[in-house]
């Protein structure tokens, strides 16, 4: 793919748009730093997920793609080469002949309202289907349950044990945290 290539044809030049990169495993945080080093507008929306470290919970900050970020381009004025060499960058997400295809400016506008968060705001915590849990509120508050499986964004099913059987209740989600 030769560097011509890289800057896209059949939109306004001059219009700076959203474009797509996949970056290395593990380097997309490497990307944004490196790339914004160099001026580029950078867009990597990331979330605060509860994770378990060394028999701990912890709060730890996650891309929301692990492997992707967004990068503001124009052909006329950005400098599409430097690019694909910048740390933890793998490439410009390309469709067909290898022509980087811009992403809606509302989708990532929306993105940025809703779907990344700032490093003091805290995610909605998933849980996984077996994991233990301990219910934070409501009459079984202090008990501990197995979560089965969530029941929209903000239920979720758990399994108790009450009466020498597992009984299923249904819950906000809100009222359940990680057992430690």
């Amino acid at each position: 793919m030769s560097d011509d290539s890289l800057c896209p044809t059949g939109i306004d030049e001059a219009v700076p748009r959203w474009y797509v990169i996949q970056c290395k495993s593990g380097e997309s945080f490497r990307a944004v730093e490196h790339l914004g080093n160099q001026g580029y507008e950078i867009f990597h929306p990331v979330l605060r997920v509860q994770k378990k470290r060394r028999g701990k919970l912890v709060w730890a900050v996650e891309p929301l793609f692990p492997y992707y970020l967004f990068i503001r381009l124009d052909r006329l004025d950005s400098n599409w080469r430097p690019i694909r060499s910048t740390r933890g960058v793998l490439k410009i997400v390309t469709f067909g002949l290898d022509t980087p295809v811009p992403v809606d400016d509302e989708l990532v506008a929306s993105l940025r309202e809703h779907g990344s968060q700032e490093a003091g705001e805290t995610a909605t915590v998933y849980f996984r289907a077996g994991e233990q849990v301990e219910i934070t509120e409501g009459p079984f508050k202090d008990l501990q349950a197995v979560f089965a499986t969530h029941k929209g964004e903000e239920r979720a099913i758990v399994l108790l044990n009450m009466l020498h059987k597992r009984q299923r209740l249904e819950m906000s989600v809100s009222q359940l945290k990680r057992c430690e």
